[in-house]
């Protein structure tokens, strides 16, 4: 089971998402956020395989949190899924430790393929 933890700070697009997870065998929620503070402290508590992160939250940046979480607790792997996908935000996000970047309007789902595939990597 791989245990995914969401921040994202719309409640469309988070539902959207636990939706897409349930779908998803092998494959659980196990948190949300809106804002980086927050999500910081619980990824931290919560200590998920994954967390799908949005760049633009309720307070502070995705930014902020995947230089946290990654400084903290490196073995998390963080994939952003954003509308800001310009080459120096998908820059920033690799330099900043994430393990991939999808556009939230045109690949999520690849998003969804790329969660599949780390599920069924867990199950075996």
């Amino acid at each position: 089971m791989v245990r995914v933890f969401l921040v994202e700070a719309s409640s469309f697009i988070r539902a959207r998402l636990e939706a897409m997870l349930a779908s998803i065998a092998g494959a659980i929620t196990v948190g949300c956020a809106a804002g980086a503070e927050d999500a910081v402290r619980k990824i931290l508590s919560t200590r998920p395989d994954v967390v799908v992160l949005d760049l633009c939250l309720s307070q502070g940046s995705g930014f902020d949190v995947l230089r946290a979480v990654r400084e903290q607790a490196p073995e998390i792997d963080l994939y952003v899924l954003s509308n800001f996908t310009g080459e120096p935000y998908r820059r920033r996000a690799e330099s900043l430790g994430a393990r991939g970047f999808f556009d939230k309007t045109n690949e999520f789902e690849r998003a969804r393929d790329t969660l599949a595939a780390r599920a069924a990597q867990t199950t075996y």
